[in-house]
């Protein structure tokens, strides 16, 4: 099916950055919120990105009044009567969601596709409360959503392949990459990318390094920012919840480290409220000194070590396991990786990578983990059949991927 007009609801900042992103492919959107202010400052969010573009010389001032014109804003449901996609960007709350479907449902044509941008709630769920469950569908863009090349899309249990065709179709024609993702907490991106973070966390206040040093180091990898530094950025309020709904479906191996909690409870959020890891304002704290040294007296915790690998073998690891469940093939890990947070491409991906340091020596790593650290590092069944195989990466020829 060819969508001719869509519709975002939620004018916020992710809600905006999509409708901006359907407008540039050149196909009219509606805006919709619950209040004209938020829908008119979701409109603003548009026209503040076209006027980057047309600053740098990217577009015309015409170009860019010929854009907006596809922009409707909306405070109901009236326009909806003809509209080929929805896609719903509000606040990441199961019942908020179905709600907003549940409404949807009786309004829109039989024909329209309903697409949720959760970043991590259960696609079946949000679909079972309409009667086109087959029509449901993830499609998770990442802020900010009109720079970032990915979306994946998840279908729920009883999500047609015509809808998951259209919605990979109609990706691509927005000129991104679309990601097939089969449904799991967390999808993909998140779901390798939170152990990596919360790696990061367990080391810090295991006092195996400082934030600065661990920064640099992955920084040095390869990695755009650090994961602190990336942590503030995404929120630590938002990574805990994340960290907390893969542990509640994965178990033990996802446990949260204890520091993000203590963090959001003191109310260092990150960049959003100018102090996370870091301090974003002029005034100089120790806060975080303390914070450290109250997790690591109250849990009774004992110094560990750093390395690099410690982070990216828990991103590793993972994504070996989603290997073996079917969430995705080797090819679109990497890419969803490279493209979803800038895993750097020199180094291919987190699949890439295995084979190029051996697939050995990353069961090896693991192992060595496991001991020193805990049964999170558990290598996944698939590392110790490939090394039996004689599947060692690169070295060998053959991997994750045939060289």
């Amino acid at each position: 099916m060819y969508i001719y007009k869509a519709a975002v609801i939620g004018a916020g900042t992710m809600g905006a950055q999509i409708a901006q992103v359907i407008t540039y492919s050149g196909l009219p959107v509606i805006l919709k919120d619950v209040k004209e202010e938020a829908v008119q400052k979701g409109i603003g969010t548009i026209r503040k990105i076209y006027e980057g573009r047309v600053q740098k010389g990217k577009m015309t001032s015409t170009e860019m009044e010929q854009k907006m014109a596809l922009v409707t804003g909306a405070t109901t449901y009236d326009d909806f009567k003809d509209v080929d996609l929805v896609i719903e960007a509000v606040f990441e709350d199961l019942k908020v969601k179905q709600q907003v479907f549940g409404d949807l449902d009786d309004l829109c044509p039989e024909s329209t596709i309903f697409a949720t941008n959760s970043s991590s709630l259960s696609i079946s769920s949000i679909g079972s409360v309409t009667k086109r469950p087959d029509k449901v569908v993830g499609m998770h863009f990442f802020n900010p959503a009109h720079v970032m090349k990915l979306v994946e899309v998840i279908p729920g249990m009883a999500t047609s392949s015509e809808t998951v065709e259209d919605v990979v179709a109609f990706s691509e024609s927005v000129r991104k990459i679309p990601v097939r993702v089969q449904e799991c907490a967390g999808f993909l991106v998140n779901r390798l990318l939170m152990p990596y973070l919360n790696e990061a966390a367990l080391a810090l206040q295991e006092g195996a390094s400082s934030m600065k040093e661990m920064d640099n180091a992955m920084v040095s990898f390869g990695m755009p920012m650090g994961p602190f530094t990336l942590l503030d950025m995404i929120g630590i309020d938002i990574a805990e919840k994340v960290a907390k709904i893969l542990y509640d479906s994965f178990g033990p191996r996802m446990a949260p480290a204890q520091l993000l909690d203590v963090m959001v409870q003191t109310g260092r959020l990150g960049t959003k409220n100018g102090a996370g890891f870091y301090t974003y304002t002029d005034a100089h704290d120790d806060v975080l000194v303390k914070i450290l040294k109250k997790v690591y007296d109250e849990y009774h915790l004992k110094k560990t070590s750093f390395s690099p690998n410690r982070l990216l073998l828990s991103m590793v690891n993972e994504g070996v396991v989603c290997l073996q469940e079917g969430v995705s093939t080797a090819a679109d890990i990497d890419i969803a990786m490279m493209a979803g947070t800038d895993f750097p491409q020199e180094k291919g991906g987190p699949l890439h990578y295995a084979d190029q340091i051996g697939i050995d020596v990353v069961l090896k790593e693991l192992e060595k983990f496991s001991k020193e650290l805990g049964p999170r590092f558990w290598p996944a069944p698939m590392l110790k059949r490939m090394v039996d195989a004689g599947f060692l990466g690169v070295k060998s020829g053959r991997g994750f991927f045939n060289y």
